[in-house]
């Protein structure tokens, strides 16, 4: 059920963002660059209605939305931890021929063999 709710490619990368507190559309789209706005736009549609965050407009010239997480997306916050800390080991230990493996590995997360 949990990854129902939260499973796919983008959604926990949103959740994750979102942990950090309020954000706006545009920042968003800026911390996700790989994200089409259609996409993001339909996964936080689709966390809007699971509940898990919540979209705040506001009637004003440019157009303002800001979503955050409910108080019942915040209990993810430990799975979302959890995932987090587990792809970290992943990351470290793989395999740096490996085609998963992103090319843009940050140095502190490198293995020895990648640097």
């Amino acid at each position: 059920m949990t990854l129902k709710v939260i499973g796919g490619k983008w959604k926990p990368v949103i959740l994750c963002h979102l942990t950090d507190g309020v954000k706006r559309f545009g920042e968003l789209r800026r911390e996700m660059p790989a994200i089409t706005q259609k996409m993001l736009t339909q996964q936080l549609r689709e966390l809007e209605e699971d509940g898990i965050i919540s979209r705040k407009a506001f009637s004003q010239v440019p157009p303002k939305v800001e979503y955050s997480l409910t108080e019942y997306g915040q209990t993810l916050k430990e799975v979302l931890d959890v995932m987090a800390s587990w792809g970290l080991r992943h990351w470290t230990s793989a395999d740096p021929g490996d085609p998963a493996l992103p090319p843009d590995t940050p140095p502190a997360i490198q293995t020895d063999k990648q640097r």
